[in-house]
């Protein structure tokens, strides 16, 4: 899936993970697809839930080797 940026978010505890999201995110455009690397556990459910507060919408999600990975299209 192609991302117009990239966030490596990897290492870093919670909340780190969406402080960075959320930074990153203003960073783009409206419509743009922000592609996330974090390795925390907790964050399939805070990226998803913060995704949808925000009105942005979570394209995918994998788990790759202990790393997650999340696209996000800004809203």
């Amino acid at each position: 899936m192609k991302a117009d940026k990239i966030l490596d978010a990897k290492g870093l505890a919670c909340p780190m993970p969406i402080v960075k999201t959320k930074k990153a995110m203003n960073e783009i455009e409206s419509g743009q697809v922000l592609e996330i690397h974090t390795t925390d556990k907790g964050a399939k459910n805070d990226l998803t839930a913060w995704a949808k507060s925000g009105g942005h919408e979570l394209l995918n999600h994998e788990e790759e080797q202990d790393v997650f990975k999340f696209w996000i299209k800004k809203a």
